[in-house]
């Protein structure tokens, strides 16, 4: 459940930041659709996971697909910082994936 709690506190503000991630971050984000994209994808998964945590054993199967979800990220931020390529501040954001991934890990 935490892992839901948090992906549905900190993503949700993401959709009235794209102009300031875009300066933060840049280049500017030139393909919104990929943006608001990208969260709205990170905000299904988040439900996902809420159902999952209403019964843990039934929705099993489902545990497998979020454990690559977290890894397809956390591996990413890992990669893409060691290329300098992602600020320090979205390395932190990969390792607290990594983090629920061994979550998912150890429940599953």
């Amino acid at each position: 459940m935490s892992t839901a709690i948090y992906g549905l506190i900190v993503m949700p503000p993401q959709y009235f930041l794209e102009e300031r991630n875009g300066l933060r971050n840049p280049p500017a984000i030139t393909h919104p659709e990929y943006y608001y994209g990208f969260i709205g994808v990170v905000i299904a998964w988040q439900v996902l996971f809420l159902i999952i945590t209403q019964n843990p054993i039934q929705y099993r199967p489902m545990m497998l697909p979020a454990i690559l979800e977290k890894a397809g990220f956390g591996v990413a931020a890992i990669v893409l910082f060691a290329q300098q390529r992602i600020a320090l501040e979205m390395l932190g954001a990969g390792i607290i994936d990594l983090g629920l991934l061994v979550l998912f890990v150890v429940s599953y």
